[in-house]
């Protein structure tokens, strides 16, 4: 198999780079939006509250217009945190892993045709680095597939154990050729989800068959580091 030539793996890595350099901007913008941002339109409508409040009697006209911007600042606390949540995948740290990815499904379903089915008990205590990888591709996997695969089904299926815990992304869809796909600069979702598995020290395999289907597959090993990691079948990239 040709590898890709010296500019065409510098420009891959540039943009491996840019992603990750987004990655880390978008967490600064969801860290100001929730912590700053939101709590401080929440302070402005207690004051609110608490102005209407003090002025029932001696001015019922305003109690009135402040319940209706008391409504408009609630809907934009309601869309900071929106925000917050898409920029940061927050769930994984407050809900846990399993939640997370049912909630990442959830996000996926109004915009697939076809069936999205989720297994994802909440797995034991991952190290919060492993747990975000396992959320970043999977977010990557279905975001994939359900924009370019053209497929029926689709199923994330997370497994655990006492020591391995496992994460699969499967669909029925187009396929395509996993060493073709990697020489171009178009497969740089392959790269991002190897990247994300590597710097947690996870196992990741994808194996396609064209016109068949699509299995990303991530592993953790307690106690495993990177290089100790032994593959479990297909194309690892």
């Amino acid at each position: 198999m040709r590898e890709p030539g010296p500019a065409r793996r510098s420009l891959r890595e540039l943009l491996l780079l840019c992603y990750r350099e987004r990655d880390a901007e978008r967490l600064r913008v969801s860290r100001l939006l929730h912590d700053e941002i939101g709590q401080v339109l929440s302070a402005v409508g207690l004051h609110l509250d608490v102005l209407r409040q003090e002025v029932r009697d001696r001015a019922p006209e305003i109690v009135g217009r402040t319940a209706e911007i008391q409504s408009i600042l609630e809907g934009a606390v309601r869309q900071v945190r929106r925000l917050s949540y898409e920029l940061r995948p927050e769930p994984v740290e407050r809900a846990g892993l399993g939640v997370a990815l049912r909630q990442l499904a959830d996000r996926y379903r109004p915009s697939f045709a076809g069936r999205l089915s989720v297994a994802c008990p909440n797995p034991a205590p991952l190290p919060p680095a492993v747990a975000l990888a396992f959320f970043r591709i999977a977010e990557q996997a279905l975001d994939n597939a359900v924009r370019h695969s053209g497929a029926a089904r689709i199923g994330l299926r997370l497994r655990t154990g006492k020591r391995r815990t496992s994460l699969e992304i499967r669909d029925n869809g187009s396929g395509f050729d996993v060493a073709r796909t990697r020489r171009r600069v178009r497969g740089l979702g392959l790269l991002l989800m190897a990247s994300y598995a590597d710097d947690a020290g996870l196992d990741f395999t994808l194996t396609s068959l064209p016109k068949r289907t699509t299995i990303v597959w991530v592993v953790y090993r307690a106690g495993a580091r990177p290089a100790e990691s032994d593959n479990g079948g297909g194309d690892k990239l």
